[in-house]
């Protein structure tokens, strides 16, 4: 084993994870003037964002969007030279299947949860519309210190707003259980609503009204020609660039303080000594890093529960294939189907569709926190039960020319009721440490933007400036979901 010293005027880091807030935060310390070493237990760089192919057309196989109303990525994409590439959605509408038939998704709502009961004429039944308008006369709902989304939500407006489209949409981006999951952390801006309103939709359309009265224009959501998977492989070449160092296949086995001052980092076959570290990892692996030198937070760590999903994609022939207008649909847990959402990929991004004009490429998702009979199913039985629902869905009867199915295992932290608590908790411990930073998924919103934003607050943090990481703490980023199958 060689020692490996790594110590410069300017200061040395580590950076534990080259997912995106890995290389995020290698950027941005490279940026001020630090020696930089990421090392990466896997073999290839970014995390959940992986770019592939199918039938000769270059997909994501991972997040295939990012929101694009917070700076964080789109602004990283420009600095490592994606700014040709960047290319919204061709189309920003989807479907709702549910009640047997595929139904506009309906505008006027956050995440889901409506301002007005006319919002969700069609997807609701006629019970369900008149429970909406109950949410007025209603009594206030103390939400707390925190509240689960679904519970809250169907306390005010009833279980069918939950169950129809509250669930599908956090679910297309947390794949949990929304009734399980925190609206503090989760969806921030309806906490803060109702906190000081009496009514839930009254609070909705107050916050409407601010985002119109913000003007924001642009899209939502961005994507990247090429894939949002091409992301990461920028960052790790603008970081080789500046002077950093990226070692992959090289998991740490240890972290422990110096007894001076800064760290020891030791793999299989190096040890590293450097002024600070920055752990982008999962929270199990943290969690066995931090449990010699952090045992408190190793063990808020080790709390973090996590959701598998998997990805199949499917490549057919343009000749006679049909597919209903948008990017694709969503689907209710309470329909019973085995999907929960599809994209229509050559619909959606039209540099898809104009590199493979003979192709048309699409994707379902199945997989929602503690679903493991799906999961065990092979490749083959996956695809399968995608071309059922595909064609109940949407008439699609072809065969595929290719299929692809990715596993993301443990790939979404869930943030159930009490999690900011947690995460403050965690960064307390942390904080107690000299040199030493924590981002990524499981702390502050599992959206891209959201990760780099930690990533951020992280380096932030080694320079002495708490600012960033307070405030992500106290107000977590919303992730949206980009309309299906994200």
């Amino acid at each position: 084993m060689r020692e490996v010293e790594s110590r410069t005027g300017a200061g040395s880091a580590v950076v534990i994870g080259a997912g995106i807030a890995g290389l995020a935060a290698a950027h941005r310390l490279l940026a001020r003037g630090a020696r930089v070493t990421v090392l990466e237990a896997s073999d290839r760089v970014g995390g959940k964002l992986l770019p592939g192919e199918i039938a000769g057309a270059r997909v994501d196989l991972g997040a295939e969007s990012m929101l694009a109303r917070r700076p964080e990525a789109v602004a990283l994409a420009r600095e490592v030279g994606l700014t040709d590439r960047l290319q919204p959605p061709a189309t920003a509408t989807a479907s709702i299947w549910t009640r047997g038939a595929l139904r506009p998704m309906p505008k006027g709502h956050v995440m889901g949860v409506p301002g007005t009961a006319a919002a969700l004429s069609g997807v609701l039944s006629d019970e369900g519309l008149a429970r909406i308008e109950r949410d007025a006369d209603l009594p206030r709902t103390e939400v707390g210190d925190d509240v689960a989304v679904g519970e809250y939500v169907a306390e005010r407006l009833g279980r069918e707003v939950v169950d129809r489209l509250v669930e599908p949409l956090l679910g297309g981006v947390y794949a949990g259980d929304a009734y399980r999951i925190s609206m503090r952390s989760a969806v921030p801006q309806l906490y803060q609503a109702a906190k000081t309103h009496d009514s839930l939709t009254q609070a909705v359309r107050e916050i409407q009204a601010k985002a119109a009265a913000a003007q924001q224009t642009g899209p939502v959501f961005m994507g990247i020609e090429g894939g949002v998977g091409t992301l990461p492989l920028a960052v790790a070449d603008a970081v080789r660039a500046a002077g950093g160092e990226i070692v992959t296949g090289a998991p740490v086995t240890e972290l422990r303080r110096e007894a001076g001052s800064g760290w020891r980092v030791t793999t299989a076959d190096r040890v590293l000594h450097t002024d600070a570290v920055v752990l982008a990892v999962p929270a199990p692996v943290a969690a066995a890093l931090l449990r010699a030198e952090a045992p408190a937070a190793a063990t808020e760590l080790a709390g973090v529960e996590y959701a598998s999903m998997a990805l199949i994609t499917l490549a057919y022939r343009r000749a006679g294939i049909a597919l209903p207008e948008g990017s694709g649909f969503l689907v209710p847990p309470v329909d019973g189907r085995t999907i929960k959402a599809s994209t229509f990929a050559s619909q959606k991004w039209g540099w898809i569709a104009d590199e493979n004009p003979d192709l048309v490429v699409l994707r379902t998702s199945v997989g929602r926190y503690g679903e493991t009979e799906i999961l065990g199913r092979d490749d083959a039985d996956l695809v399968d039960v995608s071309r059922h629902d595909l064609h109940q869905a949407t008439g699609l009867d072809a065969t595929p020319v290719a299929t692809r199915v990715t596993r993301w295992t443990d790939g979404l932290p869930q943030y159930p009721v009490g999690h900011h608590a947690r995460v403050a908790r965690i960064r307390e411990h942390v904080a107690k440490l000299p040199g030493l930073a924590v981002c990524g998924a499981q702390y502050d919103g599992v959206g891209i933007p959201a990760c780099i934003a930690s990533a951020y607050a992280a380096v932030d943090q080694l320079d002495g400036d708490l600012g960033a990481v307070q405030e992500l703490t106290a107000n977590p980023v919303q992730s949206l979901h980009g309309g299906a199958g994200e």
